[in-house]
């Protein structure tokens, strides 16, 4: 029986990975790697750096395919629609990396930016692959450290405050408005900096950017006075690399 290691690889820094993780890395024959394009190529070039850092040389295949593209111009009803397309033209080329490129008594393993279980389509996929029957494997995860919890480390501050909620939610879900009965907010998968239209409240921001890697960006204050620094590291990092991943806290001050 084929096997699938879906790896969480933490935010971009080897030093990151658990010691489960590197147990998994090292019983791995075949790692599958979906390349995004020339302007997200350091992505790849990041896992790569993961395998070298963790695993010797030679020990292991390294298998590439392209990731599909997905309509990001899609809002409203479109929005879910276009994410499920999305997803099983990534469930057709997985099935096919793992139909074709895995012995029957070898083992796989897939990246995964962060944690699996953190806003991440992997194993939603897998399970797709398995309901359709067309090929069978046996899969496990290996919890990783999220964006979530290296921001928040960066930033030498708590994800909570005491007895009090927090919530993770999108950009996207902000946009509708702040979220009833919690003042702590984590937002991620915002690419509008929805952010600035809470500039008028009494809100702290704790915001980074490709957390974890030599790029690694971090900004915190008041949003009325950082928001705009934030837009200009934004512009510039954007600029400079061509793609950007951030994430930031929301901490709204206790009211009256």
């Amino acid at each position: 029986m084929r096997k699938i290691h879906v790896i969480g690889i933490g935010a971009g820094d080897p030093d990151q990975l658990t010691l489960q993780a590197v147990k998994a890395l090292r019983s791995t024959d075949v790692f599958f790697i979906l390349d995004k394009g020339e302007v997200k190529s350091d992505l790849v070039q990041l896992r790569r750096d993961i395998l070298d850092a963790h695993i010797p040389e030679g020990s292991y295949r390294l298998v590439e395919a392209r990731d599909p593209d997905r309509d990001r111009a899609a809002g409203g009803a479109a929005y879910s629609p276009a994410v499920g397309d999305w997803r099983s033209a990534r469930a057709d080329i997985y099935q096919r990396l793992i139909a074709e490129e895995l012995g029957e008594d070898e083992s796989g393993a897939f990246l995964v930016w962060g944690d699996p279980a953190l806003y991440d389509s992997t194993l939603g996929i897998l399970e797709e692959i398995l309901e359709r029957g067309a090929v069978a494997f046996t899969y496990e995860v290996v919890p990783g450290i999220s964006s979530v919890s290296a921001l928040v480390a960066r930033h030498r501050t708590g994800l909570n405050r005491v007895a009090r909620p927090v919530q993770i939610t999108t950009g996207r879900r902000l946009a509708e408005g702040f979220p009833e009965g919690v003042d702590d907010v984590v937002v991620m998968l915002d690419a509008h900096q929805t952010f600035r239209q809470y500039a008028d409240e009494d809100i702290d921001i704790y915001w980074g950017a490709y957390i974890g890697t030599p790029d690694e960006i971090l900004a915190s204050g008041p949003i009325a006075e950082t928001a705009p620094r934030i837009e200009r590291l934004r512009a510039e990092a954007r600029d400079r690399k061509g793609w950007i991943m951030d994430t930031y806290l929301l901490r709204r001050h206790p009211r009256g």
